[in-house]
């Protein structure tokens, strides 16, 4: 469930995550696959973040190629990037990329201790 700051005080709900920001980008379609790279600088800029500040990185492409150039062209730490598989190895669900990229992301920092309780 995404929800507002207001909402989640209002039913009292507990995150398991907050969505600092988002960006919506675009590339020239000759270099296809490139996208991520703006999209991530553009919502780091937002955030008043780098990617030094960040503790996991998803990138959703469907082939290695992809990934790769956006890997190289944003000096991507490997041992933080796409830990459980991307979209090569997860799958590319159709209209629900983004909420499996996000639902991963906020499992993923649960404390351990939670997932060995009965």
């Amino acid at each position: 469930i995404l929800a507002s700051e207001e909402a989640v005080k209002e039913h009292g709900l507990k995150p398991m995550a907050r969505l600092r920001s988002y960006q919506v980008s675009g590339c020239d379609p000759t270099i296809m696959g490139i996208g991520p790279v703006p999209a991530i600088q553009g919502a780091l800029d937002k955030a008043g973040l780098t990617l030094a500040d960040v503790d996991r990185v998803e990138i959703n492409e469907a082939f290695a190629a992809q990934f790769l150039a956006c890997a190289k062209e944003l000096d991507l730490d490997m041992s933080k990037t796409n830990i459980h598989g991307g979209a090569i190895s997860i799958g590319h669900p159709l209209g629900a990329s983004g909420s499996r990229i996000v639902a991963h992301l906020a499992n993923e920092f649960k404390p351990r201790w939670e997932y060995s309780r009965g």
